[in-house]
């Protein structure tokens, strides 16, 4: 074979496994298991979380409509649960004229949850909440 084909035939093959790896990496993400990084003391929340935290376990009231719905965890980053089983919650970010980007989602009953999460942006990463 001459060496332009060959050279052909070699980049052909890189970019197939290319495609190959990028269809993978959406077809099945690999997503982190909670580690001991992946937390949060409750005191080190900010103010605005300690207050929707505590809110959270007397049952309201909430300022915004939309909390306590039902969270589907679509992002698949918390542990698989039934659908119902975790609620979000917002966390008011300082100077925002909306519901930001800032959140508390909680598994289990909403007034006594197994167990919470809090997250920075928007479902992008959560961190498990050691109260």
């Amino acid at each position: 074979m001459s060496c332009a084909r060959e050279n052909k035939v070699t980049g052909l093959k890189l970019v197939l496994t290319g495609l190959l790896l990028a269809v993978a990496s959406i077809l099945f993400p690999v997503h982190a298991k909670e580690s001991s990084s992946s937390t949060v003391a409750l005191t080190d929340l900010p103010v605005q979380g300690q207050q929707t935290y505590a809110l959270i376990l007397r049952g309201g009231p909430f300022e915004f409509e939309k909390d306590g719905v039902v969270f589907g965890n679509r992002e698949r980053l918390l542990p698989n649960h039934k659908r119902g089983y975790y609620r979000e919650y917002t966390v008011k970010t300082p100077g925002s004229r909306n519901r930001g980007q800032r959140r508390i989602v909680c598994g289990g009953v909403p007034r006594t949850p197994d167990t919470c999460y809090y997250t920075a942006d928007h479902y992008a990463s959560f961190r498990k909440i050691l109260p």
